[in-house]
C-alpha cells in the first residue's frame, strides 16, 4: 500500500457543528495521522497522512461531514508523504 498525504480545505456550514471533533473521530478510526482546525474565513483546514486508500475514504468523509454540517466545497491538494505527525489532533 502506498502512503500519501492530503492537505483539505472544506467549505460550508463547517464551523460550531462538532466538524474538528468528528473529523479527528474519524481519521483515527481510518489510521489516519496529521491535525484540523478552523480557520478564520469560516473553512475548516486539515491535513492528513496514511495509507492512500484510507485518505481517499476520508476525503468522501469530508464531502459530507457530521450530520449538521453543510458542505458546499472540498478543496484537495496532494502532497507527497513526509510521515510528519505521530497522532491526529485538533489544532487551535
Amino acid at each position: 500500500m502506498a502512503k500519501a498525504r492530503a492537505h483539505v480545505f472544506v467549505e460550508g456550514r463547517v464551523q460550531g457543528v462538532f466538524f474538528r471533533v468528528e473529523t479527528q473521530r474519524t481519521a483515527e478510526e481510518y489510521n489516519l495521522k496529521g491535525w484540523v482546525r478552523n480557520i478564520p474565513d469560516g473553512r475548516v483546514e486539515a491535513m492528513f497522512e496514511g495509507e492512500e486508500d484510507d485518505i481517499e475514504k476520508m476525503i468522501v468523509w469530508c464531502h459530507d461531514g457530521p450530520s449538521y454540517a453543510v458542505v458546499k466545497k472540498v478543496e484537495v491538494h496532494r502532497e507527497d508523504f513526509k510521515g510528519a505527525f505521530e497522532e491526529f489532533c485538533i489544532l487551535l
